[in-house]
C-alpha cells in the first residue's frame, strides 16, 4: 500500500490534515499552516496522488482519494483528525456511511459545493494544455516556462501557482511533479455528487468567496442537507483562492472553528 507524502507542522495531539486542490500541493498552504499549528494543532500538508511529492498512479478518481488519507491516517496510527479541504480537495468528505476509524472529527470545506459543476469550469481544459504543451527541451528555466504559461494564461498569481510544479530532474532537464497525463483525462470529473444517504452530522464549517464563480447561494441547501451542523461563512474581497485573498478572516473562522 503506498501512503502519501506530508509536511508535519506543529506538535500536538490535535490533527489537522489539510487538502488542497487540483494541481496543488501541500506546501501551497505552508503559511496558513504555520499560524494553525501555533493554536495547538499538528497540521498535515498532504500531497494528493498525482501531486506533489506523492506517488503517481493510473487510477484517480475521488474514491481512491479518500482511501488514501484514510490509509494515511491509518499508517501514521492517528485515531482521530479534522480535514480542510479546498476547491477539490473539500470534495473529499464525508467518507461513506458508516465512517471507518480513524475517525473524521470537524470539516472544514472551502469554496467548493459537492455538485455538478459544467465541464472545464474555471478554464481548467485551457490551464492544462499549457502545462501539458511544455516543451521541456526548450525550457530550462522556471522564466522559459513562465513565458510559455503566458501565452494561455494572463493572470501571474495563477501562473506562479502553476510554476510550483516545476522541479529539477537533474541540474540541467526541469519537469513536472504533478502528472500531467492523468490529470488531463480528469478533467470533466472535477466535481461530485454525493450519494443521497451521505450525511457528517458533526461540526462543518463552509468558507466561500463573496466573489467566487464556484457558489451561488442556491447552492446553501444542497450543503445543509449533507452537512447539517454546517457553518456558512462568506469571505469579503476574495474569489475561489479564499484563503490566499483575505488570509486574516479566513485563519479568525477557521481557527475558531476548530478550537
Amino acid at each position: 500500500m503506498k501512503i502519501l507524502h506530508s509536511n508535519l507542522i506543529g506538535n500536538s495531539e490535535r490533527e489537522l490534515f489539510i487538502i488542497h486542490g487540483f494541481l496543488g500541493m501541500g506546501d501551497n498552504w505552508k503559511t496558513h499552516a504555520k499560524k494553525i499549528a501555533e493554536n495547538d494543532f499538528r497540521v498535515h500538508l498532504i500531497d494528493l496522488r498525482n501531486h506533489g511529492k506523492s506517488f503517481w498512479s493510473n487510477e484517480f478518481n475521488f474514491d481512491l482519494m479518500i482511501d488514501d488519507i484514510y490509509n494515511y491516517a491509518k499508517h501514521h496510527d492517528i485515531k482521530k483528525f479534522s480535514l480542510l479541504g479546498h476547491s477539490m480537495g473539500g470534495n473529499l468528505p464525508p467518507p461513506p456511511p458508516p465512517p471507518p476509524p480513524p475517525l473524521l472529527d470537524k470539516i472544514i470545506i472551502v469554496d467548493i459545493v459537492p455538485k455538478e459543476y459544467k465541464p472545464h469550469h474555471g478554464n481548467v481544459l485551457n490551464i492544462l494544455n499549457s502545462l501539458n504543451s511544455i516543451d521541456f527541451k526548450k525550457v530550462k528555466s522556471r522564466k522559459d516556462a513562465d513565458t510559455h504559461l503566458l501565452n494561455y494564461i494572463d493572470d501571474e498569481r495563477v501562473r506562479q501557482f502553476l510554476l510550483k510544479n516545476l522541479y529539477w530532474i537533474d541540474k540541467e532537464s526541469l519537469g513536472l511533479k504533478i502528472n500531467i497525463k492523468v490529470l488531463f483525462e480528469f478533467k470533466d470529473k472535477l466535481s461530485i455528487k454525493l450519494q443521497k444517504d451521505s450525511k457528517f452530522n458533526k461540526p462543518s464549517l463552509f468558507l466561500y468567496g463573496d466573489n467566487s464563480p464556484y457558489v451561488d447561494e442556491s447552492d446553501f441547501s444542497l450543503l445543509n442537507k449533507y452537512f447539517p451542523k454546517i457553518q456558512i461563512n462568506k469571505v469579503p474581497l476574495s474569489g475561489h483562492w479564499v484563503h490566499a485573498d483575505n488570509p486574516s478572516f479566513f485563519l479568525d473562522k477557521t481557527i475558531n472553528f476548530l478550537n
